[in-house]
């Protein structure tokens, strides 16, 4: 009876802390698991609580998936590659990351990043252009037909704005 009561409390505990976890920011379940084994956890109580967790609707590895790419999207846009990294690192299944990249525009993104990159630089040549900003979208995870179309579309954009004046090769 008194295994029970430490059981149950342990239980509650782990709970709490799983929960207090949750609070900052949505979290896949293997996140989750890793922090519940991080602090010593007992494998039973860590397979309760993220049951729990689950049923409760608190550790949802879909939404999860959703949800970061729609904040990386709208923050901090990545490309496929990069995306698929990240969601890997949470312990997410192939299969649900490639249903959270699935609606991905990645032209779309390429170019909504260099945008903002764009806007924090002094002018550059077309050479210097096509070289920084090519290595800022490579790091970023996208891919080179993502990255020459984004490259061109901001260009062209920025050549009829009259923010670059000339156009040559340089």
């Amino acid at each position: 009876e008194i295994e029970d009561l430490l059981d149950r409390d342990s239980f509650q505990k782990t709970y709490a802390r799983a929960l207090r976890f949750l609070s900052y920011r949505p979290r896949s379940e293997a996140e989750v698991r890793r922090y519940l084994q991080g602090k010593k956890v007992p494998p039973t109580v860590e397979a309760k609580v993220a049951e729990r967790l689950t049923s409760a609707g608190l550790l949802d590895d879909p939404a999860f998936a959703s949800y970061w790419v729609e904040n990386r999207e709208s923050f901090n846009p990545r490309g496929r590659f990069a995306l698929r990294y990240e969601l890997r690192q949470k312990g997410l299944s192939e299969e649900t990351i490639a249903l959270a990249l699935e609606d991905i525009d990645e032209e779309e993104s390429a170019y909504r990043a260099l945008i903002n990159r764009v806007r924090r630089m002094s002018p550059l040549d077309r050479g210097a252009f096509r070289k920084k900003l090519g290595s800022f979208l490579r790091r970023r995870g996208f891919s080179y037909e993502t990255i020459s179309a984004a490259l061109e579309r901001t260009w062209q954009e920025m050549v009829e704005e009259g923010r670059i004046l000339d156009e040559s090769e340089g």
